[in-house]
């Protein structure tokens, strides 16, 4: 038997369809968003004592009266659901070991606190934020290659070596010199460690540096303890086909790997690649960060 539905049940079934959508929509929090416009986050720095101020901070993680917000690539504009002065607070974020993948917040650099009033359907710019290095930082280690005595050694494998590149010389990131390497037939290994071992902290450590490559380099470190050392790479990071880059390393879970490991070296080393006749690797601006 077929059932017959009349124009009047068809109406009120179209009625409680669109009450229960129309709840479903407007169920909440119905306040018109204001909008933050954030720019770019830049560095400053005490050179002496902290080196360069090269960064690649590339996201804002974002609290607004200490409720997180969300994480946003720079530049950015984003809704927010609030209206009057409201404190904003900005962590400075990276590409940890220059993978999207792992974008986060870097706890060495100093938040960015904003009192900002929100307007709803108006946007609020606070433009181009300036952040330093959190007063807690410990600077382990730095290298520039602008002082007289180098503090990374060539190890007794290395048929490469390392060289600084002219006064004035266009392959220079900054300062009067960077570091430089040639490879080719002949000197077709590079193998570098740092001069001194560093005690293992508690703390996380990020080894930052600048690098432009036409060469694959691998980064990693060697940890010792009293009878036994593990040479352990970290990242292979590829050509950057003539431009500059910055990358921050975190170093942390690999030195903690091996139990009974105290103290460590930071490593460097390469084969010229396959199909190249002669490769160069310039870095420069080295800083091993972690805190006490």
């Amino acid at each position: 038997m077929i059932l017959r539905k009349s124009p009047h049940y068809l109406v009120l079934l179209l009625f409680l369809c669109f009450t229960v959508s129309s709840c479903e929509k407007f169920t909440g929090d119905q306040t018109v968003p204001a909008y933050l416009s954030i720019d770019s986050i830049y560095l400053t720095t005490t050179y002496y004592s902290q080196g360069t101020a090269s960064q690649s901070i590339t996201d804002a993680w974002v609290y607004v009266d200490d409720e997180f917000l969300g994480a946003f690539e720079l530049p950015a504009r984003f809704p927010v659901l609030k209206s009057g002065k409201h404190t904003v607070k900005i962590l400075p974020g990276i590409k940890k070991n220059g993978i999207a993948a792992t974008r986060s917040s870097y706890d060495y650099y100093a938040p960015v606190q904003k009192s900002v009033n929100f307007t709803p359907d108006s946007i609020s710019r606070i433009g181009t934020l300036k952040t330093n290095y959190q007063s807690t930082t410990q600077f382990t280690w730095m290298e520039d290659f602008d002082n007289v005595i180098l503090t990374l050694d060539t190890t007794s494998r290395s048929t490469a070596w390392i060289e600084r590149t002219p006064g004035g010389s266009p392959l220079t990131f900054e300062g009067t010199h960077s570091g430089l390497v040639v490879l080719d037939s002949i000197h077709n290994f590079f193998e570098c460690e740092t001069q001194n071992e560093f005690v293992i902290p508690y703390a996380a450590v990020f080894l930052e540096m600048n690098f432009n490559i036409s060469n694959s380099l691998t980064v990693g470190v060697i940890t010792y303890g009293n009878t036994v050392s593990y040479q352990t790479p970290i990242i292979t990071l590829n050509s950057t086909n003539g431009k500059w880059k910055k990358i921050y390393i975190d170093l942390s879970n690999t030195l903690n790997a091996y139990t009974g490991m105290s103290t460590y070296r930071v490593y460097m080393g390469t084969f010229k690649d396959a199909g190249l006749t002669q490769s160069t690797v310039l870095f420069d601006n080295f800083k091993l960060i972690t805190r006490p």
